[in-house]
């Protein structure tokens, strides 16, 4: 069936879900994990409330921190079910076309996500995601609620 699950986490409580449905599936098949996290690069001009605040060392510092925790959940939760896991964090001004091109890169047969993640502004900015990358993935996506 599928032998390597790539599972975006953006720190979402719905992306947590998809994550232990992915590492779940992952694991009932026997197949092994990439989990992934993607930020935006610093941009001068932005919406994004730690960018307009920050300084780029400060702000890649922050992004840095947060990713790692995020695929600290996603190695956690792997470990604990007995899954291979691989993690990954990209930094790309596209979130769904990093993910696309992780899993085509990875050798991903399938990615594992949440319906919707982050909210407030940083939901509207980055738009919808998980649609993204169900229009454009050529690789199978299953959606988590």
């Amino acid at each position: 069936m599928y032998k390597h699950i790539l599972i975006p986490d953006d720190g979402s409580d719905l992306s947590a879900k998809a994550v232990e449905q992915g590492v779940a599936l992952a694991k009932a098949v026997n197949a092994t994990v990439t989990g992934i996290t993607v930020t935006t690069p610093f941009h001068v001009f932005a919406l994004e409330p730690g960018m307009v605040t920050d300084t780029p060392e400060l702000y890649a510092e922050h992004v840095a921190s947060l990713a790692s925790m995020y695929l600290a959940r996603v190695q956690g939760a792997a470990a604990a079910a007995g899954v291979t896991c691989d993690a990954l964090h990209v930094e790309h001004d596209q979130p769904y076309r990093a993910i696309i091109d992780a899993a085509s890169r990875r050798g991903a047969d399938l990615i594992v996500m949440a319906s919707h993640g982050r909210r407030g502004v940083s939901a509207t900015v980055l738009g919808g995601e998980t649609l993204k990358v169900l229009t454009h993935s050529p690789i199978p996506v299953l959606v988590c609620r």
